[in-house]
């Protein structure tokens, strides 16, 4: 067991919340090909009032440290809420840094500012490929150009910001100029991700890397590292291995339900907004938020339960540990999705 692995169980042990995401929406003017929530222009699920997730925030006061705390508005698409600013300036009057993660169809100049009033201080953009590939993606011929006025905005404030692609077959060919674009607009720091089966992305091959490809990734992103001109960084789906310390500023963990926590559209209490079925830990219109983050969580604290499957004989399971929450068969608990085992099969 490394020095790492010990932390993580400590961190396990302690569970402190410094991150809570908001699902303030289901609805979304696109139709991502990839979307993992269903999202839809009209949603059968209402919005949230912000006075019922401003008092569910209110009730993890007590046991965290506010200003150490990042709150992170997300969908859906959350810029569809005309009340967001509300939102987010009772977080600031509640000692909470906040932001946003959009697909930056309706991020304008005008949002952008009434956002920065608010008490702003994160914005996370996709970016999905060059204009044919993005609007394939996102199943709409003006959302590239949109996104890229979006992303233009960001460098001119004092806003923590990045960008966020997800590799696909349509876009593979496209990282390079994808880089160089970002770099144009004056973008520092780059995440990629790859699109794992779950959701609508479950049925359609064209959005599944290859192995060779997929292993591909990861070589583009060390190469990318040491160039230097952007900071990238491979998102938190998977441990690596080898590639662990070239693709990413930090080793592999996945906090859900150890340091992050999430408000999804109906009340439910999980963790990140992906975990859904039997992650649910609670309701914030039956439960106390606090209590609920001190005395539920333990399937995601205490993860034996995911030594199944092809995990049961990890060389790499204390390391791992199963594996993000969010790829793990809900039914049989099993492993859906291995980045290892398909890193491994083409070295």
């Amino acid at each position: 067991m490394t020095v790492f692995d010990l932390y993580r169980h400590n961190e396990a042990k302690t569970h402190n919340l410094n991150y809570i995401f908001w699902e303030s929406t289901l609805r979304c003017p696109l139709n991502c090909l990839h979307c993992g929530s269903e999202c839809r222009q009209e949603s059968s699920v209402k919005d949230m009032p912000v006075f019922d997730f401003v008092e569910g925030i209110k009730q993890v006061v007590p046991i965290v440290e506010p200003h150490k705390t990042m709150i992170v508005f997300t969908g859906g698409e959350c810029l569809v809420r005309r009340d967001l600013e509300e939102a987010g300036l009772a977080m600031y009057q509640l000692g909470f840094p906040w932001g946003i993660v959009t697909n930056g169809y309706l991020l304008t100049p005008q949002r952008l500012d009434s956002l920065l009033r608010a008490g702003m201080r994160s914005c996370t953009i996709s970016l999905d490929g060059l204009e044919t590939s993005h609007n394939w993606l996102r199943q709409n011929p003006h959302s590239f150009q949109r996104a890229i006025e979006a992303i233009r905005l960001l460098p001119r404030t004092n806003l923590v910001h990045d960008v966020v692609t997800c590799v696909n077959n349509k876009n593979f060919d496209e990282l390079e100029n994808i880089k160089q674009l970002l770099i144009e607009c004056g973008i520092k720091k780059w995440r990629i991700f790859t699109i794992f089966p779950i959701g609508r992305a479950a049925n359609n091959p064209e959005l599944q890397l290859p192995n060779d490809k997929f292993k591909a990734v990861f070589d583009f992103i060390e190469k990318t590292r040491n160039e230097g001109a952007i900071s990238l960084n491979y998102g938190c789906e998977g441990f690596l291995a080898d590639y662990e310390s070239k693709v990413r500023d930090n080793f592999f963990f996945c906090r859900a339900g150890i340091n992050v926590a999430s408000i999804l559209a109906d009340g439910s209490i999980s963790a990140c907004p992906d975990l859904r079925g039997r992650f649910i830990q609670g309701n914030i219109y039956k439960d106390n938020f606090a209590e609920v983050w001190q005395n539920k969580y333990q399937i995601m604290r205490d993860r034996k339960w995911t030594k199944t499957g092809i995990c049961a004989e990890c060389e790499f399971f204390n390391h791992c540990e199963g594996n993000g929450l969010h790829l793990r068969d809900e039914k049989t608990n099993e492993l859906a999705f291995c980045h290892l085992k398909r890193i491994l099969n083409e070295c």
